[in-house]
């Protein structure tokens, strides 16, 4: 994995050729193209250490870190240089290979004794714009597909242990009204609470908050509902439930396109989405549905996430593609969006929803508790980039004439 942004021939002209033009105005947070590479000459300053900065681009986004204002709080004390690297999640093995990054290329500047790098977490929040509902949540996810049987409950659960093991406050709405069954993914048996003043009060497990139609039903008892009663119970479920502050908020969408996934897209104050499909091909033709409707509905993809990916053979280790090798990467290219990663075939995973116990928590050295981290890591820092696109990133930014 390179952090290292490379040289053209142009960027080397235009190091070489001195200092700017006189009244040339650069800025020490802004777009980082056609920036040169750091001259290693001259005394060591603030300015030079964010210029050594600017040759480490983030690996998923493609962008330097200044660039995307995750350093700050640069420091300088003799030869020993410190500072602080946002990161959206601290499990992700990445993070570690940042930060080398970010510490070698400080240390190559002359003079630079020690580095100090910080890694601080700090959660995106969501549009100001759009928190009129829901307004302690931070960052609302859709957890969607375009049929059922692709394992998006099982994925809705584990994402979000995954993202309460970073130390992030999160909550379940389970929307699947005919089919609720993330409280027995959860292991919950406690109903939610009905406050004074009509709101609810969401059950808790494994320290995430938790509101489901199943709650409300006679358990095994199908939900003969129309479309306009669900409606009411979805709207009843976005605007009366109490969350409290939450980072993320997960929203397990029933399968398919229908006035239940319109109404959730047009009334949550939906973050962005999150699509789960298998790699064969019939679910791949839902996926461009799914994508559709969030488009028509101004929500943006985060990207796309594939289950029943592979299986690993007990025996030799050796992975197997028993539907179709590399489909949902495929048609996540294909729709221009990001392909979140691939989780892999494990009993285990069906075992853990029986039991309550999602395999994130249950065995959280299994590979697929892996893929799940990975995907949770990668939709963070889809949810990154669209803070920066709206221009909300960059925490401060310096205007200097160049002499």
């Amino acid at each position: 994995m390179g952090f290292f942004k490379k040289r053209s021939a142009k960027d080397g002209d235009a190091a070489s050729s001195g200092s700017a033009p006189a009244g040339a105005m650069t800025s020490a947070a802004g777009p980082s193209a056609g920036v040169p590479a750091p001259s290693l000459t001259g005394s060591l300053t603030e300015r030079s250490v964010i210029e050594c900065l600017r040759q480490v681009a983030h690996p998923a986004q493609g962008r330097d870190v200044i660039d995307l204002g995750l350093v700050s709080n640069i420091k300088i004390g003799g030869g020993n240089v410190s500072f602080d690297l946002q990161i959206a999640d601290a499990a992700s093995p990445a993070t570690a290979e940042l930060k080398a990054a970010c510490a070698a290329a400080v240390g190559k500047f002359p003079g630079v004794g020690h580095v100090s790098v910080n890694m601080t977490s700090k959660t995106r929040a969501g549009d100001e714009a759009t928190r009129q509902v829901m307004p302690q949540v931070k960052n609302v996810i859709a957890i969607a597909s375009g049929k059922g049987g692709v394992g998006k409950s099982t994925t809705a659960v584990n994402l979000a242990v995954a993202l309460k093991q970073t130390g992030a406050s999160v909550g379940i709405l389970d929307a699947d009204i005919y089919g609720p069954s993330v409280p027995t993914m959860m292991n919950i048996e406690n109903a939610p609470r009905s406050m004074p003043d009509q709101s609810l009060e969401p059950a808790t497990s494994l320290g995430i908050r938790l509101i489901s139609m199943a709650f409300f039903m006679p358990k095994n008892q199908a939900a003969i509902l129309r479309g306009p009663m669900v409606s009411g119970y979805v709207t009843q479920f976005i605007q009366r439930v109490v969350w409290g502050e939450l980072d993320y908020l997960i929203i397990d969408y029933p399968p398919g396109t229908g006035d239940i996934q319109l109404t959730l897209s047009q009334q949550a104050p939906l973050t962005g989405a999150v699509i789960v499909t298998t790699p064969q091909e019939v679910a791949l033709a839902d996926v461009r549905r799914a994508v559709s409707m969030f488009e028509t509905t101004g929500v943006p993809v985060l990207g796309v996430c594939e289950t029943m990916s592979y299986f690993i053979c007990d025996q030799c280790e050796k992975r197997h593609h028993i539907f179709k090798q590399g489909g949902g990467e495929a048609i996540a290219k294909s729709i221009g969006v990001p392909f979140l990663g691939g989780v892999p075939i494990d009993p285990r995973v069906t075992e853990g929803g029986d039991e309550g116990v999602p395999i994130v928590k249950g065995y959280p050295d299994s590979p697929a508790a892996s893929a799940y981290r990975e995907v949770a890591g990668a939709a963070v820092v889809q949810l990154d980039i669209l803070e920066a696109e709206r221009g909300n990133y960059l925490q401060s930014f310096q205007l200097e004439w160049a002499r």
